[in-house]
């Protein structure tokens, strides 16, 4: 058994893994599945209410989860799959709790081939979450996470620049990171 099979039969019992991205480990469970949510949660200490993102493996499984119209396919095509949370209307699919109760869902589509490889033999989104202890500093190397996990996917030193996040529904970045002066520029027409 192959390292991406041994963390989707983790993912499939409710467990949690910390896996490689294009800029920091990120703290994986089944997004769909309340119990490894909650699991989420605790290892981070993070306050219930405040949204946790989701990571998806390609286009189709983003529209699975998020409302996209025109304007979102656009940037969505743009600068993804890349280092970018997109905020968009989450679907009905998606847990309450993962949206804090705004109705709004990130999504992570992310260039890392293990990343990718992962969600799509799991078939399903998992949390994107830095995989640390809330506020702490970001994961980088597996060193830096020091938070419960079941499974870890050794991805070696990451870049560690956080992704941009932007709110796609009100046209806003909610936190600056990699591609902001790019996305900046899309948003305000100048690109």
């Amino acid at each position: 058994m192959d390292i991406i099979e041994k963390a989707v039969k983790v993912l499939m019992t409710d467990g949690i893994i910390v896996y490689p991205t294009e800029t920091i480990y990120g703290l994986g469970g089944d997004a769909l599945s309340d119990d490894a949510i909650l699991k989420v949660y605790e290892a981070k200490s993070r306050l219930l209410g405040k949204p946790v993102s989701i990571a998806v493996s390609d286009y189709d499984m983003l529209c699975t989860v998020g409302r996209i119209g025109p304007r979102e396919e656009a940037f969505i095509h743009r600068f993804l799959p890349g280092p970018v949370t997109v905020v968009v209307q989450s679907r009905s699919c998606i847990p309450g709790i993962l949206t804090g109760g705004t109705g709004l869902i990130g999504i992570r589509y992310p260039s890392h081939p293990v990343a990718i490889e992962l969600i799509s033999c799991f078939d399903s989104p998992i949390t994107a979450t830095s995989a640390n202890q809330s506020g702490a500093r970001d994961p980088v190397t597996p060193n830096d996470c020091h938070v419960p996990y079941d499974f870890l996917i050794d991805g070696g030193k990451l870049p560690g620049i956080p992704s941009t996040v932007v709110d796609l529904v009100n046209r806003m970045i909610i936190r600056k990171g990699a591609l902001a002066d790019e996305i900046e520029a899309w948003l305000s027409g100048t690109e």
